[in-house]
């Protein structure tokens, strides 16, 4: 008899896990720094390399600090530091929309939020 309930609770389960997973998380966006983020190939013939650089954002919530970079160098406007946001996390890709833009960004560390010193 047990046997018969344990699909019907995996399902459960597995559901439960889908929908938290799609709950919208709440943060701010509170720094930028532009990083390395790889070559291309440039000049004659591709003889020449040329650097790479992407923006890194740190987005802030109360139980952690997010690190995301564009997933590659694009003509993309910066964000507004301070900005307030709602976001997805999917696998390692923050997902967001600021302004009506929709952006997608790898999460490529995260931490505690450094303590306040009285």
């Amino acid at each position: 008899m047990r046997n018969r309930f344990l699909p019907c609770v995996t399902v459960f389960v597995v559901t439960m896990m889908g929908a938290a997973a799609e709950k919208p998380m709440t943060g701010t966006i509170i720094s930028e720094n532009s990083v390395d983020c790889g070559t291309e190939a440039h000049g004659h013939r591709g003889k020449e390399k040329l650097d790479l650089v992407c923006q890194e954002y740190i987005v802030h919530t109360p139980n952690t600090e997010y690190h995301i970079r564009q997933p590659k160098q694009h003509d993309q406007g910066m964000l507004p530091l301070n900005s307030g946001i709602d976001f997805i996390l999917d696998k390692d890709k923050m997902k967001f929309k600021l302004n009506g833009k929709k952006y997608e960004f790898l999460v490529v560390s995260e931490s505690s939020p450094t303590a306040k010193q009285p």
